[in-house]
Formats: structure tokens, sequence, C-alpha cells
């Protein structure tokens, strides 16, 4: 069987839009930035043999906010630059009832399933309750990059970090 990361987007690999003291995706490409250090943890961590599995709530799609194509040309870009195997991008809204929608784990279950994932053995890395409770509930370890969002923190995490890069850390075992 094989190891995954699951990763959020916004706020995991590239910067959130904060305001209010809340996250927010980028509006488009060009407010779209790759974290600082991101790039080399990625690398670290699919060189060690996990694949990389970006799950992300896109809900301002349903909502009619932001459209697909904006979505879409930042998952491209971010699969062309840096080493991610999969997006798994959930537009719909909570009210919609999928299983897709983090907290919800369907789609590290379908992850899992297509491609024979240990998900004993795999990480969900977010930097909200969401994607903590979507790690939990699908079986995987968790590790919350805690930036003090203004919002409901998840209740139980494996581990507490600042980045990707403290994450990656943990993962490969490699704490100083």
């Amino acid at each position: 069987m094989r190891h995954a990361i699951f990763l959020d987007r916004d706020g995991v690999i590239n910067q959130a839009q904060v305001r209010d003291g809340k996250p927010y995706p980028p509006a488009n490409l060009e407010e779209m930035v790759i974290l600082p250090g991101v790039a080399k943890a990625l690398i670290a961590l699919h060189g060690a043999g996990y694949m990389l599995i970006v799950v992300t709530n896109q809900p301002d799609v349903a909502r009619g906010t932001t459209p697909r194509a904006i979505v879409e040309e930042i998952n491209t870009y971010l699969a062309t630059h840096l080493p991610i195997d999969e997006f798994r991008t959930c537009y719909h809204d909570s009210s919609d009832g999928c299983d897709c929608r983090k907290p919800l784990p369907g789609s590290l279950l379908a992850a899992a399933k297509q491609h024979n994932i240990d998900l004993w053995k795999s990480y969900m890395v977010g930097d909200r309750w969401r994607d903590i409770e979507a790690g939990m509930n699908a079986g995987c370890k968790t590790i919350f990059i805690d930036y003090g969002y203004n919002e409901k923190e998840p209740k139980v995490t494996n581990y507490r970090v600042k980045s990707l890069t403290e994450a990656a850390q943990i993962i490969l075992g490699d704490i100083s």
C-alpha cells in the first residue's frame, strides 16, 4: 500500500488572504503566492515516497463569487510548479450535502480507494478545523498549521505547527 500526504491548498501551499482574522482563497492567479519553504518541503516528502494530494474546499464557486476556471487555473499553476500528484477540489457549499466537502472525509476516502493508500500511515495537513476533522474522520494522522485565525480551532490534532516546513520535518522524522 502507498502512503500519502493530504494537503489543504489555501494557507498550506499558497498564502491565504486574511481579512478580519479569517482566511480566504486568492481571488485570481495574480494574488496567488506559494508560501516560503513549500516547494522544498513537498520535494522532500515526494522524494520520501509520499503521494501528495491536495484536498481543497472551494465553496465560492457554488456561491457564484469565484468562477471555477479561476480555481482550476490556480490548481494548474501549482501542479506545474510543485510535485503534486493530484488535486481533489470540492466546489460545493455546506448546504449541498456532498461527502467531498471537508470536514467529511469523502475526498480522502475516494483517493485512498483509487490509489491503494494506507490512511493509517498517511497525514492530513491543514490550517483550519475542517481539514483536521476530515483527516481524523478518514483515519489519518493530522497536522494543524496554526496561524491564529479568528475562528474555531480543531478540538484534537496529532501535531500543531507554524508551517508546512515544520510539518514535513515531523513527517520525515527530522525534528532537531
